[in-house]
């Protein structure tokens, strides 16, 4: 497996094992992580504490061509917000582990220009599996209207 998904994974289930929707996701740079997160909207109450924003966050504040050299690993779909957030910086890839629970809004990412690869990734998809059987309510509030 990808280390870089593998990464992004981690963190999904940290997420997941702090009571939060199990998404992780980490930038990468020249072969580095440099940047990693995971969703914190329900640990933190926070709504805009996506796990891209979050490892975008703790990246820090970096030159723009240091994103336009990254990769965005993400464990699902991005949302609107995130995608938005991917273009203003420049990122010009991003790697989904799965995107069979939630599209995302990767049609902006395309339109951009953005390099997409969706992996497929059945750990991705089991970590969502298992938090919606556990969580349906929760699930419909955070991500099935995004």
């Amino acid at each position: 497996m990808d280390p870089f998904l593998l990464a992004a994974i981690e963190e999904a289930e940290e997420s997941q094992l702090e009571g939060g929707l199990p998404i992780g996701a980490v930038l990468e740079h020249r072969g580095v992580v440099i940047g990693r997160g995971r969703n914190r909207q329900i640990q933190h109450g926070r709504v805009l504490l996506h796990a891209e924003i979050d490892a975008l966050e703790n990246a820090g504040r970096l030159t723009p061509e240091t994103y336009r050299d990254s990769t965005l690993y993400v464990t699902q779909a991005p949302c609107p917000m995130c995608c938005g957030a991917i273009l203003r910086l420049g990122i010009p890839r991003v790697v989904i582990g799965e995107a069979h629970h939630y599209a995302g809004a990767t049609a902006l990412l395309h339109a951009a220009g953005v390099q997409v690869e969706v992996v497929d990734d059945g750990v991705c998809r089991r970590l969502v599996d298992d938090y919606r059987a556990l969580h349906p309510e929760i699930w419909r509030e955070l991500c099935a209207g995004a």
